[in-house]
């Protein structure tokens, strides 16, 4: 363990929210210990302004919970207290310990075993157990309030400096105990323009499979944060690299030919790009539209499909289909249903626009209820380009 004096870093506790800074001082005149821990700490460093504020420390939920009203525990496996504030949400989680194989439950040990993932409970634990539970060097770094120095246990501070994403400990095995991050090794390489280490980056196409397991609710959370936040695009690039996409997007991009395949990655890359854009320029995202896009083409495909099978209209198979697709993909992705149905709203519109004269395009051009619409039909435009559709979803 490292120590790093006041001297011998930059970060300045103005730039720590009051909230946080209260709650710290109130554990350590209580006989606790408190830091804060992880990205906070690690932005703060390289400069950047931290968006969340997390703390450790070794009082318990229940003892968090006693000295603070506004405090709510959340949690079944393991318990984290959040303390509510007006504009800010403050998460104080109980240092992490090693697990005890005699506290696991074998029968659920073993069925998840057989899945390749590693199921252990969660204990109370030291700060250098909790060092050690952690997922990347660069987000186990503790702050200390009191003599504002940083306790450093795994070569955070180096990695910063060097600019490298490295997992804690075997990453074949942190992989195996958590998939997802797999998806946050990327994350933070493209958001933080760092590169991941050889071993890290070398386990994630081995254990790719692993990411099916992983609850399609956390999926879904996971997947916006890595997509919607202004690096979509490069995010994108990476999942296909580390054999990630097919995995997740099992659902659309495996039952489909390669020219629909490159047609599906086509608009989705379009879209991502459009999306960073707006990002950096601080304009608003709808979730939806990315979605209404990723799932665009196994809607429509399959609506010609049922067209011409059963002999009817394009708007009754275009119903039909839009009910089944958006089933599937829910269920596999637990996409909420306020997006479900902001989806239905854009490809709605979007055929609405397809299927209309050109003085009635250029009047929805300018129609706010349209404008997820009007870019989707644009996008979509730009990819079937010199492409004849018919030719390749009849192929």
């Amino acid at each position: 363990m490292i120590i790093i004096s006041k001297k011998k870093h930059n970060i300045s506790r103005n730039k720590i929210s009051k909230n946080a800074i209260k709650i710290l001082l109130r554990l350590h005149k209580s006989g606790y210990e408190a830091y804060l821990v992880g990205g906070g700490v690690r932005d703060l460093i390289i400069g950047n302004q931290p968006k969340d504020f997390d703390l450790a420390t070794n009082a318990t939920p229940l003892e968090i919970q006693k000295l603070f009203k506004n405090c709510r525990l959340i949690g079944k496996r393991f318990q984290i207290a959040h303390i509510l504030f007006k504009k800010e949400t403050i998460e104080v989680s109980t240092f992490r310990g090693h697990n005890n194989k005699k506290n696991i439950k074998k029968k659920i040990y073993k069925k998840k075993e057989r899945l390749g993932i590693l199921l252990r409970d969660n204990v109370f634990g030291q700060i250098e157990e909790d060092a050690e539970r952690r997922d990347l060097t660069i987000n186990t770094l503790y702050f200390n309030i009191i003599d504002l120095s940083i306790r450093d246990y795994v070569g955070g501070i180096k990695d910063i400096k060097k600019k490298i994403i490295r997992l804690i400990g075997d990453p074949e095995t942190r992989y195996r105990e958590d998939p997802v991050r797999m998806l946050r090794v990327i994350r933070f390489s493209v958001q933080l323009k760092m590169t991941i280490e050889k071993n890290t980056k070398k386990a994630i196409p081995k254990l790719s499979k692993l990411i099916l397991h992983v609850p399609s609710a956390r999926l879904y959370n996971e997947l916006n944060k890595l997509l919607q936040n202004g690096f979509g695009y490069q995010a994108y690039q990476k999942l296909k690299k580390f054999c990630l996409l097919k995995k997740i997007f099992s659902f659309p991009l495996l039952n489909y030919n390669k020219k629909i395949n490159l047609l599906i990655n086509t608009l989705i890359s379009y879209v991502l790009k459009n999306n960073d854009q707006r990002f950096k320029k601080k304009k608003k995202i709808n979730p939806a539209f990315l979605w209404s896009a990723i799932l665009w083409y196994p809607y429509f495909i399959n609506t010609i499909k049922i067209k011409n099978k059963k002999k009817i209209n394009y708007k009754e198979a275009s119903n039909i289909s839009l009910k089944f697709i958006l089933k599937k993909a829910s269920f596999k992705l637990s996409i909420p249903k306020q997006i479900i149905y902001s989806i239905k709203e854009i490809w709605k519109k979007t055929n609405f626009i397809t299927y209309n004269s050109k003085k009635i395009l250029f009047k929805i051009k300018k129609n706010k209820k349209f404008f997820e619409a009007y870019n989707l039909y644009i996008l979509k435009k730009k990819v079937e380009k010199n492409r004849n559709l018919k030719k390749i979803i009849l192929k």
